[in-house]
């Protein structure tokens, strides 16, 4: 049994904002773009977002193109990967389209302490599992290799994206730039303040600069201190 590969996905402003303060959904890519995390997408065997993400963009996470969901069940897997979450508090809408949007399965981890009423809530939309006396995402990754999950793509928000990247269990980045300035101190970031292993001493290694429309994908390989 190994984890899975994680490979983590975001495009943010130039000044490093994964949203604005506004209720509408601030769209950092363009249809070029979006077609290209679609085909990320249908090639990974599960995608997360925290719970924070379920809640506010309340996103659907299913591959667009028919196509590809075609090339997928003649690969003998679901049209649509795997959908997992994480949860302390089980504050989650089992309407949500993270549960009801697609036949795949849905994963939600949470701690002993909680697992009791995630499970009343969501029990009966996806499948509840503890990681012991708190979150673990490394206990996450261990479970979901033993599930067969080859390749995990996160795809946030900022403090599932932290807690990955300050634990070194990132093996790469997909970042994308948007060619504009967001400048909201109140917005949402890419990542909360932590200590990160990747730092000035232990750079990353860019694999890739791929310019797309006005917006730039940067890959970004994390594996060298995974």
């Amino acid at each position: 049994m190994s984890r899975p590969r994680v490979l983590l996905s975001v495009a943010t402003s130039v000044d490093g904002y994964i949203d604005d303060t506004s209720e509408a959904r601030l769209l950092l890519s363009n249809q070029d773009d979006f077609d290209r995390v679609d085909e990320v997408r249908a090639s990974v065997d599960a995608i997360m977002v925290g719970a924070n993400t379920i809640r506010r963009d309340n996103p659907r996470l299913l591959v667009r193109s028919s196509e590809r969901q075609d090339e997928r069940v003649r690969r003998g897997v679901t049209a649509h990967p795997m959908k997992i979450t994480v949860t302390g508090s089980g504050d989650l809408d089992a309407d949500a389209r993270f549960f009801t949007a697609g036949d795949t399965e849905k994963l939600v981890y949470t701690h002993d302490e909680s697992m009791p009423r995630v499970r009343k809530t969501l029990g009966a939309v996806a499948t509840v599992v503890s990681t012991g006396d708190a979150i673990d995402l490394r206990a996450v990754l261990d479970d979901l290799g033993k599930r067969k999950v080859e390749r995990l793509m996160v795809e946030g928000g900022a403090t599932v994206h932290t807690e990955f990247l300050t634990a070194g269990l990132v093996d790469e980045i997909h970042l994308v730039i948007a060619p504009f300035f967001v400048g909201d101190p109140d917005a949402p970031r890419f990542v909360h303040p932590g200590r990160f292993p990747h730092n000035p001493e232990h750079p990353m290694t860019l694999a890739e600069i791929r310019r797309i429309g006005d917006a730039v994908l940067l890959r970004y390989l994390a594996e060298t201190l995974r």
